[in-house]
């Protein structure tokens, strides 16, 4: 049985999907008004596996993603400009061509990830109609209100408001008091009352002119940040969702007012199971343009580092738990994913050409790794333990054509594209100082000091090779 957190419930749940084997899930995506970094690739690595997971386990998943390309301002409190208008004065560039240039560098970064593109990708632009109809229904439930700049949602009128924080209604109004998170905009009835639809500014108003706008039935202008992914996920997988996933800095406001308006509207259960990934960080700080930490997946291959040693960094921490990117972490991922690569490549092409019977001891192997491997992925996404199982699965006993087998049944979680390993070819000498290491390592071996021995292989492999014990010695290769 696949477990998951539930952010609704704030526990770990089993995983029952509204119509099995069938899944309904919904992925938070980028606004694309600027570069994508590698915090969001972690977020959508994330998303990833558990896609992965779900089909490992029998699932067939249906996901979706939007591309928000309309009506995310600067500010959580409805004010501030719209980050894609933001973008096109930034670049000189209409908002339509900002939208098209950083969905196609986004979409780049999940290709290098190995990160399975989703079977809908939806933008914002194309559902204003949908979106109008949800705030004509929730004006017609009593739900909203008209402020001088917008339509806004009364988030009083909704009983359980802010569920998926833990917190009450009141205790919101604290969380998000005037001046810290949510400035509010006069007129607003509660500091968590957020904006549906915005008006475009009047001609006298010395506000710049916007390039996306739309007519409705209140007035020229352009849809709120939350409505859009109400209207492009129910037009998709219906009223009630099985999985929405996105980052945790989306809880408090973005998912809030989407279960908010959402359920006001279909007086349905929105979401069964919120799924939300942790935050990455940059040496121990936000990742921010001003402090100079700010990495694209472009930063890292400029380095000579394989975007996919980013995804196995990735995976060696749980998606719950915060995570501190170092340059010196990446390294070590890329040594450990060479290693991999290289152990994976070496038995691929030793396995044998026709398989032999197993023992009863090497078959209970087998079973058990792969038990173990489905179990670690199954239980909220253990990742770290499933990649120990296969380490453990590189250094077992079983032979080389099972042990690939279930290298590669693994990697279909991983993602890591063990399949394509190869051997490279040996072009160069190796250094003198590798092989006076080499065999500081056999003498040591032969002296039964294993720890001294394993201390060495490891100094080889951070100097960029791989050492291999054979029945004549160990070989040695540039990674």
């Amino acid at each position: 049985m696949l477990k998951i957190y539930n952010t609704l419930s704030h526990k770990i749940e089993d995983f029952k999907p509204l119509s099995p084997p069938d899944v309904g899930y919904y992925s938070c995506g980028p606004t694309v008004y600027d570069y994508a970094h590698i915090g969001h690739a972690r977020t959508f690595v994330f998303a990833d596996i558990l896609q992965r997971v779900l089909e490992f386990n029998g699932f067939r998943v249906k996901r979706v993603m939007n591309i928000t390309d309309v009506g995310h301002l600067t500010s959580d409190a409805d004010s501030g400009e719209d980050k894609m208008e933001k973008g096109a004065k930034r670049e000189n560039k209409t908002v339509w061509e900002i939208a098209e240039f950083y969905s196609k560098d986004f979409f780049e970064m999940l290709s290098k990830l190995n990160i399975k593109k989703p079977e809908i990708i939806t933008k914002a632009t194309d559902h204003i109609s949908s979106m109008v109809q949800i705030i004509e229904l929730l004006e017609k439930r009593g739900y909203t209100y008209k402020l001088p700049d917008g339509i806004y949602f009364d988030t009083s009128k909704l009983r359980d408001y802010g569920k998926l924080t833990g917190q009450n209604f009141e205790q919101l109004q604290k969380t998000l008091k005037v001046g810290i998170r949510v400035e509010m905009v006069e007129g607003k009835k509660n500091p968590t009352d957020f904006a549906l639809w915005k008006f475009s500014p009047s001609a006298g108003s010395g506000l710049p002119k916007r390039q996306m706008e739309w007519e409705s039935p209140w007035g020229r202008g352009f849809p709120g940040w939350h409505i859009e992914c109400s209207a492009m996920s129910m037009d998709k997988l219906g009223e009630t969702l099985d999985i929405h996933t996105g980052g945790v800095d989306h809880i408090p406001i973005h998912h809030t007012n989407e279960i908010a308006q959402s359920e006001a509207a279909t007086g349905k259960k929105f979401v069964n199971y919120w799924v939300h990934g942790e935050h990455l960080l940059v040496d121990g700080k936000k990742m921010s343009k001003s402090l100079g930490n700010f990495y694209r997946v472009e930063d890292i291959e400029k380095k000579g580092i394989d975007p996919l040693a980013l995804r196995y960094l990735f995976l060696t921490a749980s998606y719950r738990i915060q995570m501190n990117f170092t340059w010196e972490a990446l390294e070590g991922a890329q040594r450990a994913y060479e290693i991999i690569k290289y152990q994976v490549s070496s038995i691929k092409y030793k396995k044998d050409s026709q398989r032999t019977v197993l023992s009863a001891e090497k078959l209970g192997k087998v079973n058990e790794l792969r038990d173990k491997f489905t179990e670690a992925v199954s239980n909220d996404l253990n990742i770290p333990v499933a990649l120990s199982v296969v380490w453990e699965t590189l250094k077992s006993n079983i032979p080389s054509s099972d042990k690939f087998d279930l290298i590669i049944l693994f990697d279909e979680v991983l993602g890591l594209e063990l399949a394509k390993s190869k051997i490279k070819n040996q072009k160069s000498k190796i250094p003198e100082e590798i092989l006076e290491l080499v065999k500081k390592r056999e003498k040591l071996r032969k002296e039964k000091m294993f720890a001294e021995a394993d201390e060495v292989r490891r100094e080889v492999e951070k100097k960029g090779y791989f050492l291999e014990d054979t029945d004549s010695g160990s070989l040695v290769r540039k990674m």
